[in-house]
């Protein structure tokens, strides 16, 4: 694989950041203008404000349109939509999008209203839904597209971490292992004498070398993972240095596995202070994740009884009955019968012990990727997940949600940590970050991590982004087995 030489950070953001405002310009223009033709067809409608009949202000919509296009743009531009820390990883691009937009067209509303202009509201909810959807894709459009760049090795952050050498350890590994976030590690200075900080990570020097390890290695970022040899003030005359030199700095606090929602940065006699909010498990948040589990699931259930009509007379016709049901742990540490299409044959659980050596999954969960006990049709429905279909019921019941941890079995939890039971804060699902991320290709400790994270920082959002990422990595089949 050939590498590409990466610009400077600095550089390649502006010049991506421009791509994003092209493609703006033109959904954003494109959006207004359509749903102009859309509501008016090619008439000369006015908008016709009422101020009695004294004065008559006849205002063309076409001159609305440029006035909503200009403002729309405006307010992306405002919100920081475009800003060079968020453009390219993470949500808070598309967050931003989507709250940009809707600000400004509550406010053209409230306008509309104040100064009585009749404006359609037909020509208002055409436009809305539409931009913003096309907004996004062109965001996720880009994403991908600046991903499939990195991959070659260019338009990414080079980094230097500094610190300590289990604290720069620890910061390397967590980076690495988010290669979305377009950050690449290239070198460490740290306390210890040891050569590299990880196979991948040399050490390039002490704290002494900033300057030198800079130009050695190319770096644009560096990332300062905690150190008690470097006081506040040398910190910042690093600040100073970097700044000159066009770095940029980045403090990674100790906190981990905490989303961006949850934290709160604030200033106190210019004192940087981090304030992190508890994850919530009850509310109106909670009601709203729960309604929305039963509307899908119900809606689910209905629109693919064929599907899970015509597969259950398949798994019969292999002499076996159609359903699969398993005790498995769940909210608040309670057991339920989880459903399945069965993909084994009948009596597999009592010729698992003769495969217990055979077992290729993460030392606590059994799997086989040539399974003897999977049946023919069973291998298609796991490699598919649609085995999982019938959880759908479980979801409508309450035993599970739609996203969520992973089920675990009495087994599995009987060697859990009392940390570990956070799991049962919330309702396992049938998705999570567990299914997107590898599967059965991952570690133990990976998948509870995973677990963890989801339940400290769950949200409708993550939710809505998970389904959308099931879908991808369910056709991928990727880790399943």
């Amino acid at each position: 694989m050939s590498l590409i030489r990466a610009p400077r950070a600095e550089t390649w953001l502006r010049a991506f950041a421009s791509r994003l405002l092209f493609t703006d310009t033109l959904i954003v223009v494109a959006t207004v203008f359509t749903a102009q033709a859309l509501r008016f067809g090619l008439s000369t409608e006015d908008v016709l404000p009422d101020v009695g009949t004294a004065l008559e202000i006849d205002i063309a919509y076409t001159a609305i349109s440029v006035v909503v296009a200009a403002g729309w743009l405006a307010a992306l531009a405002v919100y920081g939509t475009r800003d060079l820390k968020v453009i390219g990883n993470g949500s808070t691009e598309y967050r931003r999008v989507a709250d940009a937009s809707l600000r400004f067209f509550g406010v053209l509303a409230i306008l509309a209203f104040v100064f009585k202009l009749q404006i359609a509201r037909g020509y208002l909810l055409l436009a809305l839904p539409i931009g913003i959807f096309l907004l996004l894709v062109s965001r996720w459009a880009w994403r991908n597209w600046l991903a499939a760049r990195r991959q070659q090795g260019g338009f990414v952050r080079r980094a230097l971490v500094v610190g300590e050498h289990d604290k720069a350890r620890h910061v390397a590994e967590q980076i690495v292992r988010e290669p979305d976030s377009g950050i690449v590690v290239v070198g460490a200075l740290t306390d210890s004498l040891e050569d590299e900080l990880s196979p991948s990570i040399p050490r390039v020097g002490g704290f002494d070398d900033v300057s030198s390890a800079i130009s050695g290695i190319g770096a644009d970022t560096v990332v300062f993972a905690g150190s008690d040899s470097i006081s506040p003030a040398r910190l910042r005359e690093l600040g100073w240095d970097l700044e000159s030199r066009r770095v940029d700095l980045i403090v990674a606090p100790a906190l981990t596995d905490i989303a961006g929602p949850r934290i709160h940065a604030r200033q106190v006699a210019g004192l940087p202070l981090i304030h992190v909010d508890y994850p919530s498990f009850t509310g109106i948040r909670y009601a709203t994740k729960r309604a929305f589990d039963i509307v899908v699931s119900a809606m689910l259930l209905i629109l693919l009884s064929p599907v899970l009509l015509t597969i259950a007379l398949l798994v019969r016709r292999d002499g076996h009955p159609a359903l699969f049901r398993q005790q498995r742990i769940g909210h608040g540490g309670r057991d339920f019968a989880m459903i399945k299409f069965r993909s084994m044959t009948a009596n597999a659980e009592k010729h698992l012990a003769s495969l217990l050596d055979q077992n290729e999954g993460n030392g606590v969960l059994f799997k086989m990727k040539d399974d003897p006990r999977i049946t023919k049709i069973g291998k298609t429905l796991r490699r598919y997940s649609l085995d999982e279909l019938p959880q759908l019921w479980n979801v409508l019941r309450g035993d599970m949600s739609l996203v969520g941890p992973r089920p675990p079995l009495a087994s599995e939890v009987a060697r859990y940590g009392d940390w570990m039971r956070r799991r049962f804060l919330v309702k396992p699902g049938i998705t999570g970050l567990w299914q997107v991320s590898g599967r059965s290709n991952l570690s133990w400790d990976e998948s509870v991590r995973l677990d963890l994270y989801y339940v400290e920082n769950w949200s409708l959002t993550t939710d809505f982004l998970l389904l959308w990422r099931t879908v991808r990595a369910v056709t991928k089949a990727d880790g399943a087995y």
